[in-house]
Formats: C-alpha cells, structure tokens, sequence
C-alpha cells in the first residue's frame, strides 16, 4: 500500500528551489571564489574545493569521500576543466546519497498488513519533532490514510497540548495521558486503540531530552518492548527529526541517538531558513540512513518526501 503518488510535482519542486536557496547560494558564493582564475582542476583547486564542503556542514568524513571520487575522476579523465567541477560534483554526491536513498523516495510505501503501520518519532526538543508529526499526520490522511497519533511525550508540559492541537488542525484521533505518566503506557494505549479503530497508521511521539545515553536507550527499549506485546514487530519504523540549521550539532544528535537506539529513516528540518542544507548529505552518508522527509517551509506541504536527484538538482542548479 503507497501512502503517496510517484510524482514529483511542479509546485513541490519550486517549494525545494525555494528552502534550499540559502544553502545554494552560500555554496555558490564559496565555489566561485575557489574557482576563480583557475582553469583546470588540480591538487590546490582540490584543497579549496574540501574548504568549501566542510564550510557548508557535508561534513569532514563525507567531504573525504567526496574529493577522493572527483581525484578519480581526474585521474582517468587525464584533464578537467574547472567549468565542468559543477557537474562531476553533481554526479558524485548524488551517487553517493543513491547508496543509502536507493528506489524511488518519492513513493513512501509499507507493507500490506493487516494491523497498523507503527512509526516512532525520536529527537530532541525543538527539531520541529511536533510540527513534523503534525505535518506527516495531513498528508497522510489527504492520501486516504486512518491515522492515530501517541503523545508519548509525556515530560514536556506542552507537548501533550501541541499534539492535541495538531490532532484536532488535522482531524485525526489521538491518544493521551496525564503528564508525567509512563510512555510506555502510553504507547500502549495507543496501539491498543489503533487496532480496535483499524487504522492504517500509528505516529507515536517519545520524549525529546538528550539525557545520558544509558537512560534514553532504556526508556526507548522500553517503549519497543510494550509495542512489541500489542503488534509483533512495531515499531516499524524508528524515525529520528533533526534541525537541519544546527549544522554540526545535529551530527552529534544523530550520533547520540544512533548510539542508543536503531533509527531506520531521518527527517531533516528547516532547511528553509539556513545555508546548512549540506548537512543533508553528511548525516545521510555518515549514519547510512535513509533521509526520509525534509522541511523546506512552514505550510502543510513543506514536509516533503525527500528525493534525492531533485535534493541535488536544486543544492547544485
């Protein structure tokens, strides 16, 4: 069952040129200067071209990757001229996020099951972990899906309320404790009711404190394990948000939670408003994990799912 059409629309494609702007731009701005008044691509032309992909938060381990592919191309091509470093760079990255996005990420499908579809939220406070459930919450059910929502944030005094808001914005049921109740309980509850109501979609919201390893990696287990009692094998998908406008400090959320827990998908927000959009292929290749969605704006649609040759056309357009 496809949760959205294989299309990668006009609107949507404008929506991405326009949230990455910022990050294309300061990205341009930084090859040109490293390109200036040199014709071919050599070692000092490699040196600023590692400059700038560091600069632009890809990160130091996959800028390496990167500039080792292009000294290849060099090598065998005997001679490139800096007007084609554009394109070889183009190529490179998108080869490279085509071995962690492989098939057609414009098309989110799961299984055909017979109980609810189980995707746990995870991250820190202020990602936009909320605004993204909420998000993910309308397009699925504009794409026809019964959908419930877990507030298993139950530390943060407001977090219950903002997903009740969202709940209600959006039209879907959602499932609730006090403050302070157990998670656990509460993603329970949850997946009890989304099985007696036979929804197509569980998105279950988990506490956002980057406490000690050792605490957020019993507390998720945790979560897992009573999950596990109501529908054997949920959650189906651990899906980590992070802000893609902290740059570095959001390869040191991915690496904490990865530490802790098994993330099989990642949202990437705010894009929008930074000249951090390499992050998206640092996390991406550095954790080998999948970039499932990523946020480009603040309307409903702005949480797209992440494509990978459209992510490179509009970074390198």
């Amino acid at each position: 069952m496809s949760f959205f059409k294989k299309i990668f629309t006009k609107e949507k494609k404008e929506s991405l040129d326009k949230g990455l702007e910022k990050s294309k731009s300061s990205f341009m701005d930084k090859l040109g200067k490293a390109v200036a008044g040199k014709s071919k691509v050599d070692d000092d032309l490699l040196d600023d071209l590692e400059d700038v992909l560091v600069s632009s938060d890809i990160g130091v381990a996959t800028t390496i990757k990167i500039i080792n592919r292009i000294e290849e191309r060099v090598a065998r091509d005997k001679y490139l001229g800096t007007e084609e470093l554009n394109k070889i760079m183009r190529e490179e990255i998108a080869g490279l996020m085509s071995e962690v996005n492989s098939g057609d990420a414009t098309d989110f499908v799961i299984p055909q099951q017979d109980v609810p579809y189980v995707v746990m939220i995870v991250g820190v406070n202020g990602v936009g972990k909320t605004t993204t459930i909420g998000k993910l919450a309308h397009q699925l059910k504009k794409a026809g899906k019964k959908v419930v929502l877990g507030a298993g944030d139950t530390f943060r005094a407001a977090a219950v309320d903002q997903l009740q808001i969202w709940a209600d914005r959006v039209g879907v049921d959602i499932v609730k404790q006090k403050m302070g109740s157990d998670p656990a309980s509460v993603a329970f509850d949850t997946l009890q009711s989304a099985v007696a109501s036979k929804a197509d979609v569980v998105l279950l919201d988990t506490a956002g404190r980057l406490h000690n390893k050792v605490n957020l990696m019993n507390e998720l287990t945790k979560i897992k394990r009573v999950m596990e009692k109501v529908i054997p094998g949920a959650p189906h998908d651990v899906m980590l948000v992070l802000d893609g406008s902290t740059g570095q400090n959001a390869f040191e959320q991915a690496k904490q939670f990865t530490a802790a827990t098994e993330v099989t998908s990642l949202a990437i927000t705010k894009l929008d408003g930074t000249a951090k959009g390499g992050v998206v292929i640092g996390i991406s290749d550095q954790f080998q994990i999948p970039v499932r969605y990523i946020g480009v704006g603040e309307g409903m649609e702005d949480l797209q799912v992440f494509n990978k040759v459209e992510f490179v056309d509009s970074f390198f357009n």
